[in-house]
């Protein structure tokens, strides 16, 4: 797949393509299909396949301080839209400028003059353009007019719920991460770097990795998960149980994300780390002593061995 900084990128020469824009945060089971339906038009057409998406998230642009948790961050977006056989990831730098663009020259400058559109996928509740007055029937009159046609991608649902990064966000948000799995089709997964904590669960026994998050990333509500740890270069992931929570025990207050790795013994601290939570086992307990502390962290090793066979 090839990865262009902006449309202006565009190679001389460029044919035409099939284009689906978005900010596809989460790459979840409907942007998926979105993606999946203009992968096999394009193949059907015998031209490229084109995803457009923003860096950094239009909120935080338009509406400052309004930046929605994210997902996925960009390098990890890259790779599932890779994935889905994608030829072009356009990551187009969303600045104040390209906010004001009116919807009619955002399709002549992105959609016709660079990327050569022969057809355009997007959802049905698409916008675009200087606050978002474009829709889907503009974008279809607009179409007739340079020559390219307009397809819906398919929604995806699940008793009645259609799938969103809203919805998955407010799953994760409430800690629901059997849910946030089933709308992502995998599960709900926190990167960050491991950095030195208070040390306190290597002196209970259960020696923890306590991940520095991205400012924005979608961390799940307080509790105790079962998820499984993923470091760079190994294939075999680690059981893990993963506290998510400000240590009410120790009258903690700074909210964190610490990892006990099941049969490691090892140094992580400096590594990149991502965790894919698989099932929530309990809420965020403050406890009167350290032994019935303890003798709760071996009953979360034990149900996150039953949760992750």
């Amino acid at each position: 797949m090839q990865r262009w900084r902006g449309y202006d990128a565009a190679p001389g020469g460029w044919g035409r393509s099939v284009v689906t824009i978005g900010v596809f945060d989460g790459v979840h089971r409907g942007h998926q299909a979105t993606i999946g339906h203009a992968v096999a038009r394009a193949r059907e057409l015998g031209v490229q396949s084109v995803v457009v998406t923003f860096d950094p998230h239009p909120a935080e642009v338009v509406r400052p301080g309004s930046h929605p948790a994210v997902l996925t961050e960009q390098a990890r977006k890259a790779e599932l839209i890779e994935a889905l056989g994608v030829d072009v990831l356009c990551v187009v730098p969303f600045t104040p400028e390209f906010s004001r663009l009116p919807a009619e020259q955002f399709v002549h400058d992105v959609l016709v003059e660079h990327l050569h559109a022969a057809l355009v996928v997007v959802g049905g509740n698409f916008r675009f353009g200087h606050r978002a007055a474009g829709d889907v029937a503009l974008l279809e009159r607009l179409g007739r007019t340079f020559g390219f046609g307009v397809e819906g991608g398919p929604l995806v649902t699940e008793d009645g719920t259609v799938f969103s990064s809203t919805y998955i966000r407010s799953c994760v948000d409430a800690g629901d991460v059997g849910a946030a799995a089933a709308a992502l089709g995998r599960p709900h997964r926190l990167e960050g770097v491991v950095v030195r904590g208070d040390q306190r669960g290597r002196e209970l026994g259960f020696p923890t990795a306590n991940l520095l998050c991205h400012r924005y990333a979608a961390v799940p509500a307080d509790g105790v998960y079962a998820a499984r740890l993923i470091r760079r270069g190994q294939h075999e992931p680690l059981m893990a149980a993963v506290s998510v929570g400000t240590n009410p025990t120790f009258s903690g207050r700074e909210r964190r994300v610490e990892a006990y790795a099941l049969d490691f013994s090892g140094d992580l601290y400096g590594e990149r780390l991502a965790l894919d939570f698989v099932a929530h086992l309990r809420g965020q307990v403050r406890y009167d002593a350290i032994e019935p502390l303890i003798a709760q962290m071996n009953q979360d090793v034990e149900r996150t061995r039953r949760a992750l066979r």
